[in-house]
């Protein structure tokens, strides 16, 4: 609207001088006054104009500046100037996208001091623990062949959840930096979730825990990854064993609707505080704040929920203590993926 403005009173301008130009040069007429005080009121409203053009920049320039120091809460007035406006609503945008990315950047760097403190406290525990074992096997401290055995069970034991942790941590590094690639294929779901039970039926026995399973006799066919989703079942599977246990029964049920299939893994354990959700598929989250490298990981459900989404599907936890808990992920269906957002 400034812009039209501006053009219009310098046409005005061009055809009060060409109209002076024409007039009797010999005598100045009233005509001609009226030009000249024309001519002077509009250059007037064209240099009062430039004046507030260079004020407005001025102004943006500095709001511009107590952004980049860091200011980002702040936001630029709109002004009564359509071409100004639309520079300033689109600053606005930037502005609030640039406060976004601060927010997420600090939780980012709260999340990966807390990470890195967690898992340096799980790496020092069992070492500093494997380290004296072996230096009270090396002092003679065991008394016996059968002591001794029984110190080299524990370092054993020890070692492996170590290289497991590690193992993990490595796997979700490449998580995190796309390094894992996904050999996408149809299969049938239910006959994947059925296999993998199998390896678990020992464990569930010396538990003590019935296993009740509710998978249809059809082809669930679904586009993902094999091994992917196999580790996201026993993840979730070893989840529901280790802090379920106590209810002595664990649930398998397979699910459909019309574009997705759902597989929901339960458990009648002490299950998770309401509070807590939240934070389940967090790294290093353990449900009973006991940080014991025995009880696992903490990992697993991290990188189920990775391995889900990177298949397009959802995860998600629900819990009522001493009832039910349960952990479901959903895909979609073979003919329906091409219907999810990439």
């Amino acid at each position: 609207m400034l812009n039209d403005k501006k053009i219009l009173l310098l046409i005005l301008q061009f055809a009060a001088a060409a109209a002076l130009l024409f007039t009797n040069t010999g005598s100045f007429g009233m005509f001609s006054v009226i030009l000249f005080i024309f001519l002077f009121g509009s250059t007037a409203l064209l240099f009062v104009s430039r004046l507030r053009f260079i004020s407005h920049l001025k102004w943006i320039d500095a709001e511009l500046k107590r952004v980049a120091d860091g200011n980002v809460s702040r936001r630029l007035l709109a002004k009564d100037n359509r071409l100004f406006n639309e520079i300033i609503f689109s600053m606005n945008e930037l502005i609030e996208q640039l406060e976004k990315v601060q927010i997420n950047a600090a939780k980012s760097e709260t999340a990966r001091k807390r990470l890195l403190s967690n898992i340096s406290h799980d790496i020092r525990t069992p070492l500093t623990s494997i380290i004296g074992y072996v230096d009270a096997l090396k002092d003679g401290v065991a008394s016996s062949e059968e002591e001794k055995q029984e110190y080299l069970q524990i370092i054993s034991k020890k070692s492996n959840s170590l290289k497991q942790l590690i193992d993990e941590i490595f796997n979700m590094a490449k998580l995190d930096a796309n390094e894992i690639q996904l050999n996408t294929d149809s299969f049938d779901f239910a006959e994947i979730v059925r296999e993998t039970l199998i390896d678990f039926l020992p464990e569930l026995k010396k538990q003590d825990i019935e296993l009740e399973v509710q998978i249809p006799d059809k082809k669930c066919l679904v586009m993902a990854d094999r091994l992917s989703l196999i580790r996201v079942i026993e993840n979730i599977v070893k989840n529901g064993v280790h802090y379920g246990k106590e209810g002595k029964v664990l649930g398998i049920e397979l699910t459909e609707s019309e574009h997705e299939y759902q597989l929901l893994i339960w458990d009648q354990g002490p299950g998770i505080p309401e509070g807590d959700l939240e934070h389940v598929f967090e790294r290093m989250y353990r449900r009973d704040r006991s940080r014991s490298l025995d009880d696992g990981s903490g990992l697993g459900l991290a990188i189920a929920k990775s391995l889900i989404e990177k298949n397009r599907g959802s995860i998600w936890a629900e819990s009522v203590p001493w009832k039910k808990t349960t952990f479901g992920f959903s895909l979609p269906k073979q003919n329906h993926r091409h219907s999810f957002k990439k």
